[in-house]
């Protein structure tokens, strides 16, 4: 009897053993066991665990982004349009300078004056030619008195017809000299009032003034100077208030490029930022070389922040399309496709291939594979492929 309850016992024994051993292998697993990689292409993480809070997640949304956009590399320049050379009137010297380079000058502000022989010929010109207009007139008048007594010592058969006739081509000829010496007064005060200088007045400076309101580009003359050079550029003003961009665009685009359709710009001078404007010009030549045809738009630049020389690169935006659209930051890359990590649940991830087209250096617009709604990892996709069995 002893015997058999020291087995029973003994037995009892291995059967609490056995069944602790069961359930110690039947436990389930602790928090700390946070990620499950049963399931190609999902990821699980704890939303209590440390490394959930590493991840960032955004709703996908929806925006108008351009269709068959049109990128080409592109550079400010100044409107020719709006560019004025500056040169000398009159041969002489220069007086004084008022204006330097990178100044803002108003159109009629001077910019410079000059001494010169010229404008004292101008100015003898003009007297020379208002005396010579009163001589006309004098003789204009004697010819008119002599003409009227020939016709009445005529008329009572004092003298010949031909005297009369005489009398009449001399008072002709003598009227239309004073309508010459009249031409050259109005020529002469023409001259005088272009140079901007008075009539009759000597020892006067011509003041050269700007044509336009704008900033002076370049400069090329000093007080002192002595030129006589009349088709050489002293100074160069542009109004940069609208400045042109130029852009070479493949032939194989220019069919979605238009005049008059809405281009955008983007300047490595200003990271992020874009300005608008308007095609302009489309070249009717291709470049044989480059196999391009230049494209010109007008941009408006009130603020002065499109400078001459200024590479970036010019956007096709007019024809505008609503795309699901994601953050760049958001989009693994691969060598085979794109992906995105879209969460399911709290936690659970799955990575999920998409068609991709970049719109500008910080979204893409997504032509498959996400809807609108849809919450994606935009800071941890690298982490989640990390965990990715």
């Amino acid at each position: 009897m002893k015997k058999a309850c020291l087995i029973a016992a003994v037995l009892s024994g291995l059967s609490g053993c056995s069944k602790q051993t069961t359930e110690a292998h039947t436990a389930p697993p602790s928090a700390a066991a946070s990620i499950e990689r049963s399931t190609p292409g999902i990821v699980r993480i704890d939303p209590n665990s440390p490394k959930f809070k590493l991840i960032q997640l955004e709703t996908v949304g929806e925006a108008e982004v351009p269709l068959n956009e049109v990128v080409s590399p592109g550079k400010v320049e100044a409107d020719q349009n709006r560019v004025s050379q500056v040169v000398l009137p009159v041969a002489g010297r220069i007086v004084t300078v008022e204006a330097r380079i990178g100044d803002y000058v108003r159109q009629g502000q001077p910019l410079f004056s000059v001494e010169s022989p010229d404008v004292e010929s101008a100015v003898a010109n003009y007297l020379q030619a208002q005396a010579s207009v009163a001589q006309s007139r004098a003789a204009l008048s004697k010819a008119q008195a002599d003409y009227d007594r020939s016709k009445d010592l005529f008329e009572h058969n004092a003298i010949a017809k031909k005297e009369v006739l005489s009398a009449e081509s001399q008072f002709k000829q003598t009227e239309a000299q004073l309508d010459q010496t009249l031409a050259i007064v109005q020529q002469s005060k023409r001259r005088l009032e272009l140079l901007g200088v008075k009539p009759g007045e000597f020892n006067q400076k011509v003041i050269v003034r700007a044509s336009i309101s704008g900033k002076v580009m370049e400069m090329s003359v000093v007080p002192g100077e002595f030129r006589n050079d009349l088709s050489v550029p002293l100074m160069k003003i542009a109004d940069l208030s609208t400045v042109w961009v130029t852009a070479d665009v493949p032939e194989t685009q220019i069919r979605m490029i238009d005049k008059g359709e809405l281009v955008d710009l983007e300047l490595a001078a200003y990271p992020g930022e874009r300005f608008r404007g308007r095609v302009k010009q489309i070249a009717d030549t291709v470049d044989p070389q480059s196999r391009t045809v230049k494209v010109r738009a007008e941009m408006p630049n009130p603020n002065g922040k499109l400078k001459p020389e200024m590479f970036g690169q010019i956007r096709e935006v007019q024809s505008l399309h609503k795309s699901v659209v994601i953050p760049s930051s958001s989009a693994v890359l691969d060598d085979a496709n794109s992906y995105v990590w879209k969460q399911l649940e709290p936690g659970v991830f799955q990575r999920t291939s998409v068609e991709l087209t970049p719109v500008d250096g910080k979204l893409y617009a997504v032509k498959k594979g996400l809807l609108p709604g849809d919450r994606i990892v935009t800071d941890g996709a690298m982490l989640l492929k990390g965990m990715e069995r």
